[in-house]
């Protein structure tokens, strides 16, 4: 009976409206969150702070997606597809208000927390509803078009964001965010419908607490690196926190009768190979995102507006890509999207890590470009492929798994990268006579960026390897498990 009336409520599904509305504040989410990145030269002038500070702005939001993600696993199965959707996007309203009115670095560092609740519950369950509404043998076009919609909005956010900051201020990013976050809400407030079956499990505080210390120990100690070096005891601290409080959560999970995250995911091969291929694209994404509109900026002297047009072709060809990676994946599987797309990230890191202050734009151009082709060759066939191997009632973990340890590795990528930068402009200002000189500055940012691109470029040697032992996952187990 349970049975039949789920199939019914299935039928009655508009999935095309619901898709919309995901897609509507998912770009918009992402949209504030990378038009943000343009404008950190400014407002490390205009706070007086340093860069290892001013990447709290990403970290900082990464730590609290980090912290809450896991947490949603468990609020997918305690509140509906709607009153999370408006959950998400109150938050988002909320922070992006805050931001647009922020007058200090403070003020802007709670908005972007605000704003990271909302995306941070946002980000699982649109995964979710996606795995729920959609069979398995559409769900790579699905997950193409909304790689067209959401990449779209990073690749026009700098862009965007830099004429904003030229003839405005950077709070126009967020005053220009709200009108679109408002008709998000209400589009899906009239259209929004309840897809997933609430069971409420025990909430358990000592795994919620664990999964916080766990999550937010490591995100907080590779952020803080940044600043105070690895040898700082803060560091130090936090990460054996992290470390420890993790093991104890893992532990906890497999004694548990309804753990807050099932970590049986991970007896499935292609879901683990997937997630750490998907960690190491999601550390060279947001990484890189970071460090070239500082060196766009610092090394090679570009205004915001420039460099955001420098950075908008590697976006938009991103997304473009989606769609029709998205159906290759369909018809053949990850293993020859994933290689080639590693191949691709590798000899474009390493050409990245030879630029220099001469470097030309259409240079910059073209390697960002190719960089963003690699990627989305990666990281939709990769992520879904893991996630199809699951079963249904393995969905909300795995997605709370999937979206977690993205948000873990870009803080993580991001902080080994501003430090590795960071290290190498002290190092090249040891034998410089004049440090306060421009043209110094540039060159000692330059050599930094191309110490970071080589950390990226290890990466991506390490991802390839991996990408050799994924097989097409899903298809039968899926259909069994109907």
């Amino acid at each position: 009976m349970a049975a039949s009336t789920a199939a019914k409520q299935q039928e009655n599904v508009k999935t095309t409206p619901i898709l919309i509305s995901f897609l509507i504040a998912g770009f918009i989410g992402l949209f504030s969150e990378t038009a943000l990145n343009m404008a950190l030269g400014d407002l490390i002038q205009q706070f007086n702070v340093g860069s290892a500070t001013i990447q709290w702005l990403t970290t900082g939001y990464l730590l609290t997606l980090g912290i809450l993600v896991p947490v949603t696993g468990l609020l997918l199965q305690w509140y509906s597809t709607r009153q999370l959707f408006m959950a998400a996007l109150l938050f988002s309203i909320i922070g992006t208000l805050i931001a647009a009115l922020a007058p200090s670095f403070s003020i802007l560092m709670v908005a972007r927390v605000v704003q990271a609740l909302g995306t941070g519950l946002l980000l699982p369950l649109m995964f979710n509803t996606i795995l729920l509404i959609f069979p398995i043998h559409r769900r790579g076009a699905i997950m193409g078009l909304m790689g067209l919609v959401i990449m779209f909005a990073p690749a026009i956010g700098p862009t965007i964001s830099g004429l904003l900051i030229e003839n405005l201020t950077w709070h126009w990013i967020f005053w220009l965010s709200l009108p679109f976050l408002v008709f998000a809400l209400f589009f899906g407030m009239v259209y929004m419908q309840n897809v997933s079956t609430i069971t409420k499990p025990k909430i358990d505080a000592i795994s919620v607490v664990l999964s916080s210390l766990g999550f937010g120990g490591i995100v907080y100690g590779f952020s803080t690196a940044g600043e105070d070096g690895w040898s700082s005891s803060i560091v130090m601290i936090a990460l054996a926190v992290g470390c420890v409080a993790l093991v104890l959560f893992s532990l906890r999970q497999f004694k548990m009768e309804r753990p807050m995250i099932d970590l049986r995911v991970f007896k499935y091969p292609m879901f683990t190979l997937g997630l750490f291929i998907v960690f190491i694209a999601f550390m060279v994404i947001l990484s890189s995102a970071i460090l070239l509109p500082l060196y766009l900026q610092t090394g090679l002297g570009l205004a915001a507006f420039t460099a955001g047009l420098v950075l908008l072709p590697g976006g938009v060809l991103n997304g473009l890509m989606s769609p029709l990676t998205g159906r290759i994946f369909d018809k053949y599987g990850p293993k020859g999207l994933v290689i080639p797309g590693f191949i691709l990230v590798i000899v474009t890191l390493w050409s990245l890590s030879r630029v220099t202050t001469e470097t030309s734009m259409l240079a910059v151009i073209v390697m960002h470009s190719l960089l963003m082709i690699g990627i989305s060759l990666i990281m939709m066939p990769a992520q879904t492929n893991g996630l199809n191997q699951l079963p249904k009632n393995l969905y909300p973990d795995g997605t709370a798994l999937m979206n977690t340890l993205q948000q873990v590795s870009g803080a993580i990528g991001t902080a080994v990268a501003i430090t590795i930068m960071s290290s190498a402009q002290l190092d090249f200002m040891k034998n410089v006579k004049d440090p306060t000189d421009p043209s110094v500055i540039g060159e000692a940012l330059t050599a930094g960026v191309q110490n970071a691109f080589t950390f990226g470029w290890i990466l991506a040697v390490i991802g390839l390897v991996l990408a050799f032992f994924l097989k097409t996952a899903g298809f039968k187990q899926a259909e069994s498990n109907k």
